[in-house]
C-alpha cells in the first residue's frame, strides 16, 4: 500500500474538510503577463513574490498572474527553472520578459560527484533545512479535468496546510483544511464518468518525496533505481545538481523516472519531478485507479508529479505542488477510447505568524471528497482577498459554459 500512496492522490473527484477562517484583507494587488524574452511564448509556472514578505503566487497558463498584499506593493521578484531571476518595480499591470541562464562550466564540474553520495548528504541535511519548526501555510489549490480539450469539472479552494516539524511527522502526520471554495461540473450526461481517486490540498502533503521517503528515498527504495549527473542548471541565481533517477529492477509495483534539483552550494532540494513508470500496465494502473465500472476500461498514460520548495534563509519550504494524470476510458462495446487529463495545483501564498494546529474535525480525510462537499458558489468577489492562480483564458471560457 505505501506504494501506492502518491498516485492514489491524484485527483479526479476530491474533497478536503470544511473550517471558515477569514483571511487578512489583501487591498493592494498588481498583474501582469510574464514571457519568455527571446521567443515572446507565455511561460506557465513562474514564481511571482513580493521581496522580504511571504505573499506570492504563479502564472497560469497564459503566463499571467495577480499577486495581492496587505501593504504597498514596491517590487516583484519573478524565479522560473533555466531563466535569471528578475527583481521589477511593481506596476498596477505589468509585462515582464525572463532571459534564459546560459551556464558556461567546465566539463569536470558539469559531470563530476557522485550522485548517490550528494543525494544522501541532501537527505541526511533535511531535519535541520526541511521543516525543522512547525509551520501554517496558507495556499491556493485547484483542480480541473478535460475530456479531450474540453474542461468537465472545475473545483478551486483556499486552504491551510499544517506543516509538522521535520523528526515528528511519523507521530504527527501533516494536515489540510479547507477555507473557502467552489465546485464547476458538467450537466451533461456523456460528461459523468464514475473513475475515482483521491485528492485535494492534502495530496501535496502525501506526494511530499522529502517527508515521505518510502515513495523513493528510503535506503531499501535507492537500491532500485540507477542514478546519473546531468547537466547542472540555473534556478533563480543558484545553481543545481541534476540527478536523474531511473528504475534498474523489475519491481513488484511500478517505479519512477525522476530528475532531482539540488542547490549545489546549500545542498537543499529545489525542485523534484517524477512520473510514474508505465512500462507495465497492470502495476501503473494498481498505482493510479482506486475504483471504476466493472465494464469500463482504464488505460492510464502519464501519472507525474512537480514539487518546488523555495529557499528561506539555510531551510527551505513547500512552494508549489502540480499533479497530472492522462488516461484514456472506453466502454467495452465501444470502438473507441476518450481521453481525459486531470491537473491538480497547489501554491503556497502565505505562511501564518502562528502554526497552530488543525482541529482534528477539520482535517482533510483520505476518504472524502471535495465534489461531494465544496459549494457551488458564484459570488463574482468570492477570491478578492486571496492571492490566487489567475485562471487561463481557456478555463475561465469553461468556467462560463459550465455555469450555464
Amino acid at each position: 500500500m505505501r506504494k501506492w500512496l502518491m498516485l492514489i492522490v491524484f485527483a479526479l473527484l476530491s474533497l478536503v474538510a470544511w473550517g471558515q477562517t477569514d483571511s487578512v484583507r489583501l487591498g493592494y494587488s498588481v498583474r501582469g503577463k510574464v514571457k519568455d524574452a527571446q521567443t515572446g511564448r507565455a511561460l506557465e509556472s513562474v514564481h511571482v513574490s513580493v521581496p522580504g514578505r511571504h505573499y506570492a503566487t504563479v502564472t497560469n497558463a497564459d503566463g499571467e498572474f495577480v499577486l495581492k498584499s496587505d501593504t504597498r506593493i514596491d517590487a516583484v521578484l519573478f524565479t522560473y527553472l533555466g531563466y535569471k531571476s528578475q527583481r521589477v518595480p511593481a506596476k498596477d499591470k505589468m509585462t515582464v520578459s525572463l532571459v534564459r541562464e546560459a551556464i558556461s562550466l567546465p566539463e569536470a564540474l558539469i559531470i563530476g560527484g557522485d550522485p548517490i553520495d550528494i543525494l544522501q548528504e541532501a537527505l541526511e541535511r533535511l531535519p535541520h533545512t526541511y521543516c525543522p519548526e512547525p509551520e501554517l501555510l496558507e495556499c491556493f489549490y485547484r483542480e480541473t479535468v478535460q475530456k479531450r480539450s474540453r474542461y468537465t469539472y472545475v473545483a478551486e479552494a483556499v486552504a491551510r496546510l499544517y506543516r509538522q516539524e521535520f523528526e515528528q511527522a511519523f507521530y504527527n502526520p501533516d494536515a489540510s483544511a479547507l477555507e473557502k471554495s467552489r465546485l464547476l461540473v458538467s450537466q451533461r450526461r456523456s460528461d459523468t464518468l464514475s473513475v475515482k481517486t483521491q485528492g485535494g490540498p492534502q495530496m501535496a502533503l502525501n506526494c511530499d518525496f522529502l517527508k515521505n521517503p518510502d515513495l523513493m528515498f528510503a535506503p531499501d527504495e535507492l537500491d532500485h533505481y540507477r542514478l546519473e549527473m546531468q547537466t547542472p542548471v540555473r534556478i533563480g541565481d543558484r545553481l543545481q545538481y541534476v540527478i536523474k533517477l531511473t528504475p534498474a529492477v523489475d519491481a513488484p509495483y511500478a517505479l519512477y523516472h525522476a530528475l532531482v534539483y539540488i542547490d549545489r552550494e546549500r545542498l537543499t532540494f529545489t525542485r523534484i519531478e517524477a512520473s510514474l513508470d508505465m512500462s507495465d500496465r497492470a502495476k501503473a494502473i494498481k498505482a493510479v485507479l482506486v475504483s471504476k465500472p466493472m465494464s469500463l476500461r482504464f488505460f492510464p498514460e502519464e501519472a507525474s508529479v512537480v514539487l518546488n520548495y523555495r529557499p528561506v534563509g539555510d531551510k527551505i519550504r513547500l512552494e508549489y505542488f502540480r499533479s497530472t494524470i492522462r488516461f484514456a476510458c472506453d466502454w467495452r462495446k465501444r470502438l473507441f477510447k476518450t481521453h481525459y487529463t486531470a491537473v491538480n495545483e497547489l501554491v503556497v501564498t502565505d505562511v501564518r505568524p502562528e502554526a497552530i494546529p488543525i482541529p482534528r474535525k477539520e482535517r482533510f480525510r483520505t476518504t472524502d471528497y471535495l465534489n461531494d462537499k465544496a459549494q457551488e458558489f458564484m459570488d463574482p468577489d468570492f477570491w478578492k482577498d486571496y492571492n490566487i492562480i489567475e485562471p487561463s483564458e481557456s478555463l475561465e471560457h469553461a468556467i462560463g459554459r459550465l455555469k450555464k
